[in-house]
């Protein structure tokens, strides 16, 4: 008999101690995950190598606040690996806006969006707020950044700024080799802290992400 426990976070299950949510699209798989029936429900397995929210969770993190019918901003959102499992979560009263500058990329999102209906691509730089910001016609409830990017942090600060409601909370993964290939991890997240709580933001929780991606650091960051 497969076992699926609820962890602390909305949506997000562990089925034989592997992370998982409920498929939005049941039959459907995204990037060839293994889908799991439990009476009445379909889960899909969330690969925590592929994936740097689920390897967070995996590494302790002790808050993600997200819930169903939360609008999300995701910059370097990519094909839809880690977009689709926070699209099972929100469900389909929520909306990812999920923004990128690869072609490829935001073509295979395209296709995931189209089954999902909770997924909006925009082929744009999140360097760039200003091509982008039309499509995006409301304040989101959580901002997630995953690019790489030497100014990662300063991209993810003003699009915090421009997007997110007061109050709420957002999530960045720090590459520190974009960032600084010279300087060691641990001093490129120190400084990225500083960075982030000289801007406003209140660290609500950090872990480093080894082994399941190297040099990566999660931080989620509460804005006043």
């Amino acid at each position: 008999m497969v076992g699926v426990k609820e962890t602390k976070f909305f949506g997000i299950y562990k089925i034989d101690g592997k992370l998982a949510t409920i498929n939005l699209v049941p039959g459907e798989r995204v990037y060839g995950e293994e889908l799991v029936r439990v009476k009445d429900k379909e889960y899909r397995l969330w690969d925590c190598w592929r994936s740097k929210p689920a390897a967070a969770i995996k590494r302790g993190l002790k808050t993600f606040p997200l819930t169903k019918g939360w609008r999300i901003l995701y910059l370097g959102v990519g094909s839809g690996t880690t977009a689709s499992h926070l699209s099972d979560v929100i469900e389909k009263e929520g909306i990812i806006y999920g923004v990128d500058i690869g072609d490829r990329p935001i073509r295979d999102l395209i296709c995931v969006s189209k089954a999902r209906g909770n997924i909006v691509p925009i082929l744009a730089d999140c360097r760039k707020i200003e091509d982008y910001e039309n499509l995006i016609l409301e304040k989101v409830d959580f901002v997630y950044c995953d690019i790489a990017d030497p100014q990662e942090v300063e991209i993810f600060i003003r699009n915090c700024k421009r997007f997110l409601k007061p109050g709420s909370c957002a999530a960045v993964a720090i590459k520190s080799r974009s960032i600084n290939v010279i300087k060691p991890p641990k001093l490129v997240y120190q400084e990225t802290r500083r960075r982030l709580e000289e801007d406003g933001f209140k660290i609500l929780d950090f872990v480093t992400l080894d082994p399941y991606q190297k040099d990566h650091a999660f931080i989620v960051v509460g804005m006043k």
